[in-house]
């Protein structure tokens, strides 16, 4: 199956769930969700959705138990909105990558603000590697340096 065709049919996966979660479902456990991204198999019979959810972990958990308790119901609002032969099992799946971004994000930033806090063994081997690198400048044969022409 072409490519472009199950792209376009994840955007509208995508966008049926957002629709459902936000204004259709009145389960008290789902809450601050979003949906990120859809991905359909080739045959577009299995499609995963990947969700963030904002809180701990715990509430993570619970939110994702509910949506795929309610995955039948988002499969139902699909197939008012898809007319295809197959409806695809629908399954949610927590997606980390925006909680891993702001935590590598924050631990850039404190490297860039307090540059002083290297451990003493780093500091060590970042000036052993300064040593090496002007022992081998002064090594280096002179005529290495001359362009032939």
């Amino acid at each position: 199956m072409k490519t472009h065709r199950t792209a376009r049919i994840a955007e509208v996966i995508r966008e049926v769930a957002s629709e459902t979660i936000l204004f259709k479902m009145s389960d008290p456990r789902i809450s601050m969700v979003t949906v990120l991204r859809a991905e359909v198999s080739g045959d577009l019979q299995h499609g995963k959705i990947y969700v963030s959810v904002m809180g701990d972990e715990e509430h993570q958990k619970e939110t994702l138990y509910a949506l795929n308790g309610a995955a039948g119901f988002v499969q139902s609002q699909l197939a008012d909105r898809m007319k295809t032969r197959f409806l695809p099992v629908l399954t949610f799946v927590l997606d980390q990558g925006v909680k891993r971004s702001l935590e590598i994000s924050k631990l850039i930033q404190e490297a860039l603000t307090n540059p002083s806090k290297l451990s003493d063994s780093d500091q060590i081997k970042e000036e052993e590697a300064d040593d090496d690198v002007e022992q081998e400048d002064s090594d280096g044969d002179p005529s290495d340096l001359v362009k032939e022409e």
